[in-house]
C-alpha cells in the first residue's frame, strides 16, 4: 500500500490486478485501486479535481484529469474519510501512477493542492 500526507490530507492507495478484464495476449492488463481520503484538518474539505500522471513500462505516458472522483466531489469534514475504487489500464505488465486532487478549504474558500503517492501496478506473476 502506499500512503502519504500532505496538507493534512492522508492518501492511501491499494491496487488490486483484474485477471477478468485483462487480454494478455492484446497487451491489455486492467487494474483496480481503492483510494482512502483522511480528512486530518481542523477545517471541512471538498475535492474539487483530480490529476493523474499514468506509466507503461514501455515509456508510454498518460495524462487524466477532470472533475471530482467518481462522479462526484466529496466534502470530507474535519476527522472524516471517504474511500472509492476506480481502475487503470495499461499496455504493460507493469505500471505507476501518481497525481494530485485539487481541494477547497470550505471554510474560506481557498484551493490548495493534496499530493496523491506513487503506487505501482504489477501483474502479480512478474512478482515472483
Amino acid at each position: 500500500m502506499a500512503s502519504k500526507i500532505s496538507e493534512g490530507v492522508e492518501i492511501n492507495v491499494e491496487t488490486y490486478y483484474q485477471a477478468d478484464y485483462s487480454n494478455p495476449v492484446n497487451n491489455e492488463f486492467m487494474f483496480a485501486y481503492r483510494i482512502t481520503i483522511h480528512n486530518h484538518n481542523n477545517f471541512t474539505i471538498k475535492l474539487l479535481r483530480r490529476q493523474w500522471y499514468i506509466f507503461d513500462s514501455n515509456g508510454e505516458q498518460r495524462e487524466v484529469e477532470g472533475e471530482g472522483v467518481v462522479g462526484v466531489q466529496p466534502v470530507l469534514p474535519q476527522g472524516e474519510q471517504f474511500q472509492y475504487v476506480s481502475g487503470c489500464n495499461l499496455k504493460t505488465e507493469i505500471g505507476r501512477m501518481y497525481g494530485f486532487y485539487t481541494m477547497e478549504n470550505q471554510n474560506t474558500k481557498t484551493n490548495f493542492k493534496v499530493k496523491i503517492p506513487p503506487f505501482e501496478m504489477i501483474v502479480p506473476f512478474k512478482n515472483n
